[in-house]
């Protein structure tokens, strides 16, 4: 029972309601889309082999009780589901980022789950399964990443027709250094659309390029 991990780190959240908070990162490894704007794309290939208890073990030595699992693509791995699993036992908050391509239906309910959702200019928008907006609660939440108009526009049309009224964790997020924060502001403030403008924290602390943040 081993998981290809690209890396597991220790810094702030930088995305989702989760903003600001010390979290253990899990990067996994292997990636099934090629997203233009890709920013963690050496996770497709850098992969070191380790048990869920060799995992469990260098994510208790950073003593941070919140754990998001990310990549790449951390579902691609038929092991990640127990990963997840045996976090929560051991009374871990645990958070999955997943690129809204993969079945999410036999993920541990007490996960937190951040489905992206792709936009035109990702170039990968057909990938999504909207078979899992069933799965998830109001704990969950959304992830648009906006590069132009056309982006918001397909987002909005996602969140106004596909989505429950319910949902209050909708992001859309700017992808960094193509569209300012302040247009999407204006774009969202005009429609009045239930969203939240989600900044991407870490590149603004640290070196938009840095890893391990």
């Amino acid at each position: 029972m081993s998981l290809k991990v690209c890396e597991i780190f220790y810094s702030l959240q930088g995305e989702s309601t989760f903003t600001g908070l010390p979290c253990t990162f899990v990067r996994l490894s292997g990636c099934n889309l090629d997203c233009a704007w890709c920013d963690t794309r050496y996770a497709k290939d850098e992969s070191t082999s380790l048990s869920i208890e060799k995992i469990l073990d260098q994510i208790k030595i950073f003593g941070c009780n919140l754990v998001e699992i990310t990549g790449g693509e951390p579902l691609l791995q038929e092991e990640t589901p127990r990963l997840i699993s045996q976090l929560l036992d051991l009374k871990f908050q645990v958070l999955l980022e997943t690129n809204g391509s993969q079945a999410i239906r036999d993920i541990d309910p007490g996960c937190i789950k951040i489905l992206d959702v792709k936009c035109p200019s990702s170039n990968e928008s057909d990938s999504f399964l909207y078979k899992n907006l069933r799965y998830l609660t109001k704990r969950d939440e959304i992830k648009f990443v906006i590069g132009s108009r056309q982006d918001y526009e397909y987002a909005r049309t996602i969140i106004m027709e596909k989505l429950s009224l319910h949902q209050s964790r909708i992001h859309l997020s700017p992808v960094f250094g193509h569209i300012t924060p302040a247009r999407l502001a204006a774009w969202i403030l005009e429609d009045r659309l239930p969203a939240r403008l989600s900044l991407q924290q870490h590149k603004i602390i640290w070196n938009p390029d840095q890893r391990g943040v």
